[in-house]
């Protein structure tokens, strides 16, 4: 697959492929870098199916560094900037046997062995892979195989050129998704410098960005910050978003404040890739899922998925398929026909007396109120109910009096929400809810 992308590439020749702050890049430099690239790979002597550790983000080295290995039949570890951190965790668990630092244009070698059943499959079958690791913030990162050719055979047909900003993450499946559907479609992908609401707004200003991937909370972020009254957004036609439940107000308040875009919720994992997804309308957070090489299905409430781009497995922990193939994803949904509604993870669901809880639910109710700037609600144990339902909050005023929010709240949820939804405790807080990975920051220290 990666020699049918370039093969466009080189059909596409002086057109713009990437533009950042260090300028614009043709088709034509993409396709220089990537040579220069498969030279350094070939001079430090990496042989096919070696474990590689990639050391970048979304730029000219870091994506022709990326599509390099991927044509040398590499296994690669995307790990960006947001991650670097855990790079000992990810190499150890990753079994890398080589590190290479995009920017910095270094290859060397790391002390592991590249051991594993699934990273053997792929050598057998001469197959690139791409491994992507969790970004939970407690244990050890689950480790995702991809055959690089499985998951990337849905771009094999080019996709409409729209000029698209590079939001998501470079080790992240829907960053990867954008990437590779922008590059399919010899399309210009717009590489941030940051992900600040005004830095992005002046990105979809200054170049005429058509399409928005981002999350939830970015959205509500932007919104807090009014940075879209500041810069003319009337370029945009399409805002992506998912990674995270949507809360109804945002949702809403995005639908009225650009009623010229189309707002499309997104529904993928890293075990199987995005699914095509086509929203009930905007202000909906009902979705229509699946089409060719995709199937879904609905048991005990949790939705499960069988997918063409589906992994080859973990690296660290058991399978999470069914005997027939379905992924179980752990979402609890709700249906209606085609369409399915996202209610949240299973594992977030707060067990009060036997009663559940969805945080989602109780976050909606609480976004409601114009005093609040952020909230996520959680469960914490409780020695008679199992569990208690707790809520931080951001309020959109720092000087607002704890003990007034704390009431207006409780008044605001009373006769809303069944009395054993509403939060028992309440944490006033005043650093941002949200993380780098633009995922609600539910617990402290998350």
């Amino acid at each position: 697959m990666i020699d049918v992308l370039l093969q466009r590439f080189a059909g596409a020749g002086e057109k713009t492929a990437l533009v950042s702050a260090a300028g614009a890049f043709t088709y034509a430099d993409l396709m220089r870098a990537i040579a220069a690239w498969e030279g350094r790979l070939r001079q430090a002597g990496i042989a096919p199916g070696a474990v590689v550790l990639l050391k970048g983000d979304f730029s000219l080295a870091g994506i022709a560094a990326l599509l390099a290995l991927l044509k040398c039949r590499m296994l690669t570890i995307p790990l960006a900037p947001t991650s670097y951190e855990k790079q000992a965790e990810f190499a150890s668990e990753g079994r890398a046997q080589w590190i290479v630092e995009a920017d910095g244009g270094t290859v060397d070698r790391l002390p592991h062995d590249g051991a594993h059943a699934h990273y053997d499959a792929l050598r057998q079958s001469a197959s690139a892979g791409i491994i992507l690791f969790s970004s939970g913030s407690t244990g050890v990162s689950k480790g995702v195989v991809h055959d690089a050719s499985r998951l990337l055979e849905k771009f094999r047909k080019p996709g409409k050129d729209l000029r698209t900003l590079a939001f998501l993450l470079f080790d992240h499946i829907a960053g990867l998704d954008t990437l590779f559907y922008s590059l399919a479609g010899t399309s210009t992908l717009v590489l941030p410098s940051s992900r600040s609401p005004g830095e992005v707004c002046r990105l979809i200003a200054e170049h005429g960005i058509e399409v928005l991937p981002t999350a939830p909370s970015f959205l509500n972020l932007l919104i807090l910050s009014g940075a879209h009254e500041a810069h003319d957004l009337s370029s945009l036609k399409i805002i992506t978003y998912g990674s995270e439940m949507m809360p109804r107000a945002t949702l809403e308040t995005c639908a009225a404040l650009f009623p010229h875009v189309r707002l499309i919720q997104k529904y993928g994992t890293s075990e199987t890739g995005a699914l095509p997804t086509q929203s009930k309308d905007n202000a909906s957070t009902w979705v229509k899922l699946g089409g060719a090489g995709y199937d879904w299905r609905v048991r005990d409430g949790l939705f499960e998925i069988r997918a063409a781009t589906a992994m080859v497995g973990y690296l660290n922990a058991p399978s999470p398929f069914t005997q027939d193939g379905y992924f179980m994803t752990g979402d609890r949904v709700e249906v209606d026909g085609e369409h399915v509604r996202f209610l949240g993870r299973d594992s977030d669901i707060i067990n009060v007396g036997g009663q559940k809880v969805f945080p989602a639910e109780v976050e909606n109710a609480i976004k409601d109120m114009a005093e609040i700037a952020e909230v996520a609600v959680y469960g914490v144990p409780h020695a008679i109910l199992g569990q208690a339902v707790v809520a931080r909050i951001r309020p959109r005023d720092p000087e607002a009096s704890p003990p007034v929010l704390r009431s207006a709240v409780r008044q605001h949820l009373a006769g809303r929400l069944e009395t054993y939804k509403i939060p028992q405790k309440y944490e006033i807080v005043h650093e941002p809810l949200t993380t780098d990975r633009f995922k609600t920051r539910r617990r402290a220290g998350a």
